[in-house]
Order: C-alpha cells, then structure tokens, then sequence
C-alpha cells in the first residue's frame, strides 16, 4: 500500500506500520514524488486548496484522503466513488482552545490596547484601568464538537456560564434554532462549527442585532460563517466587539477596515499552529494507515460535512 504524506518529518511521526507499507513525501503537488496509480492513501498538504481535490481524478486506486485539518469544507462533494474522506477532529482541541481562551482574556484585560501602548512607549494605565473581567461571564459556545467542549473545559476554571449550541440538540446541548433567544443573554459568542452549507453566513445582521451591547464575539472556525459586511457594520457602531482567527476573505487584505477597528483582535489563522500539532497528526494518520490495512472502520469520516 503506498500512501502520500507533506511533511518530510511525518515518516518518523507514525509509529509502527504494517509490512507492504510504503511511505512517500509529497509536500508540492507541482512536483510529485512518483506515480500516482497506485496511491491508497493521501494526506494532503494543509495549504492544498482548489489544486487538491482538482488532483483527486489522478488516483485510480485511491481509498482514502485524510486532511490534517479539521475543517473538511474545501473537500466536502468532491470525492470520487469509493474513496472515504476524514478529518483530523481531536488533533486541534488543545492548540484551538487555548487560542479561544487567550483570545478572550486578551480582549477582555486589554492586551490588544496595553501592546500598542508599549510600541509608543506610553505608561497607559488611566487608560485602559479597570478592564473587564472573564469571571462571572455567560459565554455561548456554537459548536459542540470536540473543541467547542474542550474550551468549556478550559473555560470551568474562571467561573462562567457556558452554554453549547449544536445543529443536533441532546441533554445540555441546544439546537441552532433556539439562538435568538440565547444570543441576547450571552457576554461572549465563541464560533466553532464547520463551514457547510447549513452555517454559511450563520452570522448576519439579525445575529449580530441580537447581541448585547458590550458582547464578544470570538470566530475560531471559519471566515464564511460570519457575513463580512455585516460583522464590519456593527463593529463599526462600537456596540460589541471581536476576536478573529478567521475571516472572509482570507488572507485579508492590506486596506480592509477590520485591520484597523480598536475592538478588532486580529490573528492570521493560526489557532490551531502549534509546536505539537504535527506529532498529534501524524499519530492519527499512522492509526489510519494501520486501520485501512486491517480492514477496520477508520475514524473521522466526513459524513453531510461534518
């Protein structure tokens, strides 16, 4: 079984693989290792994009894509007969928690206005004293997949209220339908669905008109979720704030009005780049690898998105 990997550390990542099981670097999709036809398994580069399921009609004998992302938008409908597609869902919980955490103490304690201070070298303590605090905070979570419950578990400590929103409602855990009655309790939003065709564009002006005057809202997911024009109409108000991991378009452009709004927190997608993030990946892949060879379930399988 011959299976493609981006990363020239991911072959050490793996673990013990079964016999018969040939391991190839493809980081460059211009310049590939050798024949695709007998490729089963591929890991695509994260930054493969549109050229990455384009390529998908090259590989005869394919079985299986396993994106290191957890995101499978740019994959979803695209996947010939007979190939399974799976996300990397659990690798990112950690490094994207902790982003939504920092995010939001950061905005909360002033951070974003104290470091602008210190590159004028400006002693700013009238100005930003007191700052908020997270403690006492009722903050909705929507996504209540695996990083949407690893930042509760995050957020238990400070002593807030959480509330998890999901497309499926179960015990503790409300449907997407009922937010505009939760959006006008919440202090702080946290945006952590999937980008599909159900949560594209989820928040618009009447989600945002929802919000509390002085509300968070924190998008770790995707830039889509949120309609640009929107968010930047009411950020312009002053009446809520935001935290952007994401953004649509993305990357954003140099003269975008979100750069430069004092209650925009702003970072280049990078929750989720962390020093561990390949260790954890690529153990996921060789657990792949070894089920596809036994013939046993694979995880992960991106099923109506998700």
């Amino acid at each position: 079984m011959k299976v493609w990997i981006p990363h020239e550390n991911g072959p050490a990542l793996l673990g013990d693989l079964p016999a018969g099981v040939t391991v190839e670097v493809a980081p460059d999709l211009a310049r590939l290792p050798s024949a695709t036809s007998d490729v089963r398994f591929w890991v695509p580069p994260f930054l493969a994009g549109s050229a990455g399921p384009a390529l998908l009609r090259e590989f005869p004998d394919l079985e299986v894509v396993q994106l290191l992302s957890a995101g499978a938008d740019a994959w979803v409908g695209r996947m010939p007969p007979g190939v399974t597609l799976c996300d990397a869902r659990g690798v990112h919980d950690p490094a994207t928690a902790e982003w939504v955490v920092a995010a939001i103490l950061s905005h909360l304690r002033a951070f974003p206005a104290l470091a602008r201070s210190q590159a004028r070298r400006e002693w700013a303590y009238a100005d930003v004293t007191p700052t908020d605090e997270l403690i006492g905070k009722r903050v909705l979570i929507v996504g209540a997949g695996s990083i949407g419950t690893a930042v509760q578990a995050r957020l238990a400590p400070f002593e807030v209220s959480v509330t998890l929103v999901a497309r499926t409602p179960r015990p503790g855990v409300h449907a997407v339908a009922e937010l505009p009655r939760l959006l006008p309790e919440a202090d702080i939003v946290v945006l952590l669905v999937p980008l599909t065709d159900q949560t594209r564009g989820l928040v618009d002006g009447t989600f945002l008109a929802a919000l509390p005057d002085g509300a968070l809202l924190v998008n770790a997911s995707r830039g889509p979720v949120a309609r640009t024009e929107a968010l930047v109409a009411e950020l312009r108000t002053g009446r809520i704030s935001a935290a952007l991991d994401v953004t649509d378009p993305e990357p954003l452009p140099a003269d975008h009005p979100l750069w430069a709004m004092p209650n925009v927190l702003l970072t280049p997608h990078v929750a989720g780049t962390v020093r561990g993030l390949l260790p954890r990946a690529y153990r996921l892949v060789g657990d792949q690898i070894r089920r596809l060879a036994a013939g046993e379930p694979l995880l992960n399988a991106v099923v109506d998105g998700y």
